[in-house]
């Protein structure tokens, strides 16, 4: 049975889905902790900023939350009323849904498909990822590509960076005036600095852990890079601040932003933290001269652009309707493969048996020929003893039923 159980962003706060986050470096050893001391079979681990989601086949998800909360040391009954559990079919509806960016706070965006590959290759090098999740996450990505390339999905999509742009200009009436620190040089401040950066600001520069990745991307945007154990010296000088790093603790602390505002002569700082967990402390936000947003606060943004794609979400929607019902039929198809071998291991048995006994009689002399009419003649007996057996011994519905049966198997047409 394929279960999906998790958080995200529709169902817990950030305060919540932080604490069960899992970073990049961790995934592999979580998942390798999962299979090794529960009873799950295969596994995939999601964790991104929006949610934190665990793709399992097991008898029943309650060991997966237990350990869950085992493994972040965190009360089960702290994260229960947030965690929501998905059986099949909706399991299945669910990885569609996610994969398709119908779950994700910007409705259609793309990210999530790349993070969802991230969390599948991970569990492959894990060795975790069997058959059935496997092909789970296999039609996950052709219904992704279906519903961006049938439906308007991703048309005037209103990205979290876009966001992050927009806020601004609300606290400056010109980036192109600002000086902006980008911390991080992942994927979602790549995405920042794309935005931020075609408005021609005053300085850009980037922190990150790798000196080398920071200033390679600085240096498409003609800026500077430093290491994150510089940030203190530097902070005072930024009047645009946006972190995303897979620190599990944050990064930029009261203290230090608060003798950045002193330096600064309390000129406002805009400070977007898209990290989960947070870079940023959340007193932070506290301060007068500081403007502070979090993923969540974005929502309100990104939920603008939702009004013009509902009718595309509808559509996508019935693509993966279709398309959660041809994978059911395909779990349901595995339960017939046991019998299917057994039938074939039955057949190569008898094969082989009358292959020894052509070769014996081959090896006596007999002639090719009627060593061949005879191995024909005793593989079709063989083949369909048990079967006529069972037809003949049969009585009333049961005869009915199996004679049903040996027609659409056999391909046969009565009465002729």
């Amino acid at each position: 049975m394929i279960f999906t159980l998790g958080l995200n962003h529709h169902s817990a706060p950030l305060a919540i889905r932080e604490r069960v986050a899992f970073g990049a470096d961790k995934l592999q050893h979580a998942l390798a902790d999962l299979t090794h001391n529960q009873p799950v079979k295969e596994v995939a681990i999601l964790s991104t900023c929006n949610r934190t989601e665990i793709y399992c086949a097991a008898e029943t998800p309650d060991v997966v939350i237990d350990w869950l909360s085992h493994y972040h040391q965190i009360p089960r009954d702290d994260i229960a009323p947030y965690l929501y559990t998905h059986d099949q079919p909706a399991a299945i509806r669910h990885a569609f849904r996610v994969a398709s960016g119908l779950d994700s706070m910007v409705i259609g965006e793309p990210q999530i498909l790349g993070q969802m590959k991230d969390a599948v290759r991970a569990a492959e090098e894990t060795g975790t990822l069997g058959t059935q999740l496997h092909k789970l996450f296999q039609r996950s990505f052709s219904v992704a590509k279906e519903v961006r390339t049938t439906t308007a999905i991703g048309a005037n999509i209103v990205s979290m960076a876009a966001a992050g742009v927009h806020l601004a200009e609300r606290i400056f009436e010109r980036i192109a005036d600002q000086r902006i620190l980008f911390i991080g040089a992942g994927e979602m401040i790549e995405l920042c600095a794309a935005h931020f950066c075609a408005q021609k600001p005053k300085q850009v520069t980037i922190a990150n852990r790798t000196i080398e990745r920071g200033r390679a991307l600085a240096e498409q945007y003609g800026g500077t890079a430093i290491r994150l154990d510089e940030l203190g010296e530097h902070l005072a000088q930024h009047d645009i601040v946006v972190s995303c790093t897979a620190s599990p603790l944050p990064i930029i602390g009261l203290g230090m932003v608060e003798r950045a505002i002193k330096a600064r002569r309390h000129r406002p700082v805009f400070m977007v933290d898209l990290a989960v967990p947070r870079d940023i402390e959340e007193e932070v936000g506290k301060l007068d001269d500081v403007f502070l947003y979090t993923v969540d606060d974005l929502a309100q943004v990104v939920e603008s652009g939702l009004e013009s794609r509902q009718a595309a979400v509808i559509e996508a929607e019935d693509i993966i309707a279709q398309r959660v019902q041809d994978f059911q039929s395909w779990l349901q198809s595995r339960h017939t493969v046991p019998v299917i071998r057994a039938l074939r291991d039955s057949a190569e048995r008898m094969r082989r048996h009358e292959m020894e006994h052509a070769m014996k009689l081959l090896a006596k002399g007999e002639a090719p020929d009627k060593v061949l009419e005879h191995l024909s003649q005793r593989l079709t007996n063989k083949f369909l003893h048990a079967p006529t057996q069972t037809l003949n011994a049969a009585e009333g519905s049961e005869r009915a039923s199996l004679q049903h049966a040996a027609e659409r198997l056999f391909h046969l047409h009565s009465g002729e």
